[in-house]
């Protein structure tokens, strides 16, 4: 025989045993997956950002079927997204706050300003490892944007040397909190009255004069002002409780250096 048609024969020949060696495989080890799972990956918004706790969000649609997750967990998707799932496990949705990212830091061009001239990678973990970071303020926004590479909704980028998020497009996944080195972001539930500070900086009061102007000085006067008690002062930084606070924004007002903010307002 011709040894281009026995190369030929045999390469077929081998490629039909695989193709039934493959489908037998499949009949013995098909998982069968409930339609549920399918259908509720699919109205998932598939960021998987894991903000629900799940590896992903195939992973979250199966824990859902499977143990009984909550059907509310998915941040990104908020209420619509919950809804949807709900109808398919016939289940009550439950309440789902909706949640933002907030930066809290204010310290922008005008009110701070850089101890050195950064020319390495442009990203915040490679200049926070250089002398804990370029700026006069160690505490606060780096301003190199791995927020927002991070941020899978266009939701987070830098303006006037610091990170600024739109809230309109936030889903509050936290993926910018997790990669942002100072820790600066932190994901809060939305509301329109609620106050935050704008601040990380732990220094004594004079000193975090000198590295930004619009620094937290630990004053206590907005714990004093605050009715509720729902302010603390530790490391000379003031501190929001967002479960004790009803949103009268008396601290707002007396803050000296303006650094409490209703994140809603900006």
């Amino acid at each position: 025989m011709n040894p281009i048609l026995m190369a030929i024969l045999l390469v077929t020949v081998i490629g039909l045993i695989g193709a039934v060696i493959l489908v037998i495989a499949s009949i013995v080890m098909f998982v069968p997956v409930d339609e549920r799972v399918e259908k509720i990956t699919e109205a998932l918004p598939g960021a998987n950002c894991g903000a629900c706790g799940c590896a992903g969000c195939a992973d979250y649609a199966k824990t859902i079927v499977e143990d009984g997750n909550a059907v509310n967990k998915c941040i990104p998707g908020g209420a619509n997204t919950a809804q949807v799932i709900a109808g398919i496990m016939g289940v009550e949705a439950g309440a789902s706050t909706p949640m933002k990212a907030v930066v809290s830091c204010s310290g922008t061009c005008d009110k701070t300003s850089k101890r050195y001239e950064f020319e390495g990678i442009q990203s915040c973990q490679a200049v926070k490892g250089l002398y804990g970071g370029d700026g006069m303020c160690q505490f606060g926004c780096l301003g190199y944007g791995d927020c927002t590479k991070a941020c899978a909704f266009d939701a987070i980028h830098i303006e006037n040397g610091i990170a600024k998020v739109d809230r309109e497009k936030c889903t509050g996944c936290g993926a910018c909190a997790a990669v942002c080195p100072n820790s600066v972001i932190a994901i809060v539930p939305e509301h329109k009255r609620k106050p935050v500070v704008l601040c990380e900086n732990k220094d004594k009061g004079a000193q975090t004069r000198k590295a930004c102007t619009a620094g937290c000085i630990g004053c206590m006067k907005c714990a004093k002002a605050c009715p509720k008690d729902a302010i603390t002062v530790e490391n000379n930084l003031a501190h929001i409780d967002q479960e004790k606070c009803v949103g009268c924004q008396l601290c707002v007002k007396e803050c000296p250096v303006g650094v409490i903010h209703v994140p809603a307002n900006l």
